[in-house]
């Protein structure tokens, strides 16, 4: 995708002109023989599915096929070897399978995202080793193997439990293909690690018989979760006496591997030193913006202190110390769920009233607190309901302040995640961000667009619709909320700016620090999570920012092209209609899709 530049300097993607390298998608196809080449791509994906479940079963849960319940993979070492062999053999056999040129438009697009999909799963395969270096992976087969069966099947609870069983019970060979493999990894994955392990440690003791409705002595996962907790007891020993000390791999992915792995899962055909300069002129922009708004607060919060003066400096202290000030409007710790499922309601009611798009229902998004062993990288996530079993229910979940922390530390967490941020949290995670966008993606009727989803597009839309549902009136204005919406966008801004420097230059924690808290305006608190967070996930927090940017661009774009015929709810309807799959896209998409009735 080649760019151009709009009269404010910001990178207009030509996404949403379809030409050159996109055109051919959209070719036309006729005749029975187009659909029924669309049936083989088909056909060869479920086979490639079939063939990976078999291999790793938790995959299979995650994405709702539960023939794979009752098993685990084998991580060890000789078994983890032959899972390259898969991407390889469908990647040599995709094009005898299936003619390309014979597909409908639908079609090739789908046949590109399996394609990039494959080629992504085989660069990893060679070039990161997660199973060597990072012992948080083993935390997804200990415990998120269970909490989903509990959770998110909608198997009978008869048929969960005996799943839970039978999983619990080769959890021990888990931990000893982790005690085998992991050599040298980072210091900063073990500390993630030693931390969620014992939360899972916490989950089998007492969190499994809660979530599953039992009690503990009378329950029938209790001698399995015993065994577990003896197992992990031991395993926390590995982690902190022998793992731990002998911990200095190298965290930083490098400027090449780094740029590889960028286009290879952003697929925005941009280059990191691109997004870069984007994101740098972008942050310079939202500032100025932040300060425009400080200002006009500046009064009501300190009304017997002048203004400081306009320059640099003093700009950043109006921004600063108005933060501060309305930092103070928090809940309590203990409050936090209930605090977001009564924004929750609201946000919900807004959407009606305004016709911003029509709501999934029936409405399945569950909010809760965060377990304690999915702690650790972020404070809230939504875990949507799988592809494959869609009626089961979305995880919204929001982490409290770490039991470790001090009074003072516990304040900062709850003065980021004041009032304001949690009704912005609310709307990225769940109404109507990440939950509403992959209800709508479950319905799409592609296995493939179901299943290999785009980060980009997931980030993207939840972050455009922060600013988005103020712009139509969330809020009534309120100009504290909006200088938190312009604060919570500036973190997106610099998570793309924080993940190019500490992957592909030599930024330091301090730096880091530095950068995030007197210039993104983040507590100390978020600031520390952040930088872990940055080591731990390459490229995955440039998503927000290039999302962003696409889906800000493409509304633009169709609304000039529209003019008075553009209608907010349809066209966003239009937007969630095909799929989490790569923005590149979505223009021709959308136009098609915008003829049709809504």
């Amino acid at each position: 995708m080649d760019l151009m530049v709009r009269a404010n300097g910001m990178i207009r993607y030509r996404i949403l002109l379809i030409g050159g390298s996109l055109a051919f998608l959209f070719g036309l196809g006729t005749g029975a023989a187009v659909a029924d080449e669309d049936g083989k791509l088909a056909a060869f994906f479920q086979k490639y599915l079939d063939e990976e479940f078999k291999l790793k079963p938790l995959e299979a849960t995650r994405l709702g096929d539960h023939r794979f319940d009752h098993l685990l993979e084998d991580l060890s070492p000789k078994a983890r070897a032959g899972w390259r062999n898969q991407p390889q053999k469908f990647l040599q056999e995709l094009s005898s399978h299936v003619d390309f040129n014979a597909l409908t438009p639908s079609g090739k697009i789908d046949y590109a995202i399996f394609l990039t999909n494959l080629r992504r799963a085989l660069w990893l395969a060679d070039n990161t080793r997660p199973f060597e270096e990072d012992p948080r992976i083993y935390n997804d087969y200990i415990t998120d193997s269970i909490y989903l069966l509990l959770t998110q099947s909608t198997l009978t609870k008869g048929e969960n439990l005996k799943n839970c069983v039978a999983r619990m019970e080769q959890i021990p060979r888990v931990v000893a293909a982790a005690r085998e493999s992991l050599q040298n990894p980072p210091r900063v994955f073990v500390g993630t690690a030693i931390r969620q392990n014992r939360g899972s440690i916490a989950f089998y003791e007492r969190g499994i018989f809660a979530m599953a409705g039992e009690t503990p002595v009378l329950s029938e996962l209790k001698p399995a979760a015993r065994k577990v907790v003896e197992s992990l007891t031991e395993y926390g020993r590995f982690l902190e006496e022998s793992l731990l000390p002998a911990a200095n791999g190298e965290w930083r992915l490098g400027k090449e591997r780094f740029a590889k792995k960028f286009d290879l899962e952003l697929e925005a055909d941009l280059s990191p030193a691109e997004v870069l300069r984007e994101a740098e002129a972008e942050f310079d922009r939202v500032e100025r913006e932040m300060y425009t708004i400080a200002k006009q607060l500046w009064s009501r919060a300190f009304p017997r202190q002048p203004l400081p003066p306009d320059d640099a400096a003093g700009r950043r202290a109006v921004i600063t110390q108005t933060l501060i000030h309305l930092n103070k409007d928090h809940g309590k710790a203990e409050d936090l769920v209930r605090d977001a499922s009564t924004i929750a309601l609201q946000i919900k009611k807004f959407i009606a009233e305004r016709d911003i798009l029509r709501l999934p229902d029936p409405d399945r998004c569950q909010i809760m607190e965060m377990p304690e062993f999915q702690r650790g990288n972020t404070v809230a996530f939504l875990n949507p309901a799988p592809p494959l079993d869609p009626r089961a229910a979305s995880v919204y979940a929001i982490s409290p302040p770490a039991k470790e922390w001090n009074s003072r530390q516990v304040n900062s967490y709850l003065e980021e995640y004041n009032r304001h941020m949690l009704h912005l949290l609310t709307i990225h995670e769940a109404f109507p961000g990440h939950y509403v966008q992959l209800e709508y993606s479950n319905r799409h009727p592609s296995l493939i667009r179901k299943v290999l989803s785009s980060g980009v597009f997931a980030e993207g839309w939840a972050v455009y619709t922060e600013q988005m549902m103020l712009d139509q009136g969330y809020g009534n204005g309120d100009l504290a909320l909006r200088l938190n919406q312009l604060k919570w966008y500036l973190r997106a801004v610099a998570n793309a700016i924080l993940d190019n420097r500490m992957h592909c230059a030599s930024m330091t924690d301090e730096d880091a620090l530095t950068f995030l808290t007197e210039r993104a305006y983040q507590t100390e608190a978020e600031a520390l999570a952040k930088i872990v967070r940055a080591k731990q996930s390459s490229c995955q927090l440039s998503t927000y920012f290039v999302g962003r940017m696409a889906f800000y661009n493409l509304r633009q774009t169709m609304q000039r092209e529209l003019g008075d015929q553009f209608d907010l709810g349809r066209y966003h309807e239009a937007v969630l209609d095909h799929g989490t799959l790569a923005v590149r896209y979505l223009p021709q998409l959308v136009r098609d899709r915008l003829k049709q009735p809504r």
